[in-house]
């Protein structure tokens, strides 16, 4: 819960009571490995803080083959969009790499937050904003870099990653086979 709190302490400030209340509305939860957190087609109920673990978001495409889209590890926040508000259906499925902790909360604690403490929302869209310039920043380098560069790149932004992560979900994530992806390992070594 502490390491929420610091985190969100980075992007505003907050009182003791207003932190409090945060806390008064968190619940900490345990993943087994594979388990999911958000299922394709299922409604989205909770909003999640990643303290530790891995989890993996990714899709079927149109051939049945999964594509991992991208990783999530410590420090970084699950929601989508205008959660409170809207029913959110991902057509993604959010799984545990590895066991994982975070910190939830439900929709309606959530939406208590935004309309109790002011200047949360601006605090949530400094967050949301950070993390959807590092997902962007991420694929958009994935689409210009050949394959060997994308995994160089890959080891020196998720340093801890590389060894937390089965090879098939890397290869899956870099847009290469598994194969492929050995070969590329071999090759640098």
């Amino acid at each position: 819960m502490e390491q929420f709190i610091e985190y969100v302490l980075q992007f505003g400030n907050l009182n003791k009571q207003q932190i409090e209340l945060i806390k008064s509305k968190a619940t900490e939860i345990s993943l087994r490995k594979d388990e999911y957190f958000w299922e394709a087609g299922k409604i989205v109920e909770q909003i999640g803080f990643l303290t530790d673990g891995v989890i993996r978001v990714f899709y079927y495409n149109n051939k049945g083959e999964e594509i991992t889209r991208y990783f999530i590890d410590e420090n970084h926040l699950i929601l989508s969009g205008n959660i409170i508000d809207e029913v959110y259906t991902p057509s993604e499925y959010l799984a545990a790499i590895t066991a994982c902790q975070l910190v939830v909360f439900s929709k309606k604690d959530w939406k208590d937050i935004f309309e109790t403490i002011i200047g949360w929302d601006n605090i949530v869209q400094k967050i949301t904003t950070k993390h959807h310039s590092e997902k962007i920043t991420r694929r958009s380098e994935l689409v210009s870099q050949d394959a060997t560069t994308r995994y160089l790149d890959f080891l020196e932004k998720f340093p801890n990653l590389a060894n937390r992560v089965p090879l098939s979900f890397i290869a899956s994530y870099l847009g290469v086979t598994q194969s492929s992806l050995s070969r590329i390992r071999k090759n640098i070594r």
